[in-house]
């Protein structure tokens, strides 16, 4: 009996002690459930679109902010421990940063608006700064569109993978319409929900419709790292052993072309020919873009090339094709369009490209804008490229 009691003891005591623990971790990952210091206010947008960032460190010796707003700022201590800076004022828009604290960098804890990103280098915070009017990527008061995520089973790659589909308003209740198709690619360190989340495509995308400036038509962004498979947690990021952490470009374009195209035009419906699909993208995947797209102009007809060149000059691929015979090149490709801020480091790039297929005869349209290697430039190319899709 005394040996029973003694085991029953043991066995409350363990178990209290486990509730205790579960419960103080629970604290610990709640923030709703943390006590100590009150929150603070980063980053403060002023009347005047000056912003004000804080962060409490108080024992740190060096704190400063770098974003895509400026140079990069050394924040001042207070007596309390809290570090500030202001700068500005800021031209409304959408702008990534982050605090670096004595050598390490760190999103803004008090900012739970958050860009995740393919490596931890590219994960910031997010600072938007409104305008007197909505921006044209902002959510306004007009029909929209859904964002749907599709898991599939990608044969050529081998792998079960992911990508996101913009369908326009009114795509449900529109039974009998047929829908032209953009495959919209993302750069290096970005994934497939990085179009929607943080170049805001579908937002762009509705407010163009409601102007009546373009046409409905449906947008499949796809995973841009060929072989990886999706690991469950919606970020688009590779388990560790999901091989090149780049991606194949080889298997992405079968994954494409093989599994991709097949199934959206088997699942939605899409005008199913070269005329009407287009293929987008910007930096990595523009380079993509003009390589997958200019490769196969059976199946593409409008090429968009963002922030990116393809490497080589007429002479290689798949340039040298085209070249070989511009006239059917050019008759065949209804929209060749590249585009490249001013500030960008693949300017270089881009006007080899430019240049090359000047030399090679192929008609296409070559913008130089101001801007560097940002969304902010993307989001603006979105939506001065869309309305000449499918025309």
């Amino acid at each position: 009996m005394k040996s029973a009691l003694r085991r029953l003891f043991v066995i409350s005591a363990a178990a209290i002690a486990a509730s205790t623990l579960a419960a103080r971790l629970g604290a610990a990952q709640e923030p709703g459930a943390r006590r100590g210091d009150p929150p603070l206010v980063s980053p403060e947008v002023a009347a005047d679109h000056r912003v004000t960032f804080r962060l409490r460190a108080p024992d740190a010796k060096v704190v400063t902010v770098s974003g895509d707003f400026g140079n990069d700022l050394q924040l001042q201590k207070s007596g309390e421990g809290i570090w500030s800076a202001t700068v500005g004022p800021v031209d409304p828009e959408m702008y990534v940063y982050y605090f670096t604290v004595d050598g390490v960098r760190l999103t803004d804890p008090s900012n739970p608006q958050v860009k995740i990103g393919y490596v931890t280098s590219t994960t910031t915070s997010l600072l938007t700064v409104p305008g007197d009017a909505p921006a044209f990527y902002d959510v306004q008061d007009v029909p929209h569109g859904e964002i749907r995520t599709l898991l599939y089973k990608s044969r050529s790659n081998g792998v079960t993978r992911e990508l996101t589909v913009y369908v326009p308003p009114g795509y449900d209740e529109a039974r009998n319409r047929r829908y032209p198709v953009l495959y919209l690619l993302h750069g290096f360190a970005n994934d497939h929900h990085s179009w929607h989340r943080y170049g805001r495509a579908n937002d762009i995308l509705d407010n163009l419709l409601a102007q009546r400036s373009i046409e409905p038509f449906l947008v499949v962004m796809p995973l841009g790292y060929g072989g990886a498979r999706i690991n469950g947690d919606g970020t688009g990021i590779p388990a560790k052993d999901a091989g090149n952490f780049g991606g194949d470009a080889a298997l992405y374009e079968r994954d494409l072309l093989e599994d991709i195209i097949p199934m959206i035009d088997g699942k939605y419906r899409t005008i199913s020919d070269r005329k009407h699909r287009a293929i987008v993208g910007f930096s990595m995947g523009g380079g993509q873009a003009g390589r997958f797209g200019l490769r196969h102009l059976e199946t593409f007809s409008h090429v968009g090339i963002m922030s990116a060149g393809m490497a080589g000059g007429p002479d290689t691929e798949p340039l040298a094709t085209l070249a070989a015979n511009p006239a059917k090149a050019n008759k065949e490709i209804d929209l060749l369009w590249i585009a490249c801020g001013k500030d960008d480091t693949a300017m270089k790039g881009a006007q080899t490209l430019h240049h090359a297929l000047e030399q090679a005869r192929i008609e296409h349209t070559f913008l130089e804008t101001e801007g560097a290697h940002h969304w902010r430039v993307w989001r603006r190319y979105l939506r001065d490229l869309a309305p000449l899709l499918f025309k």
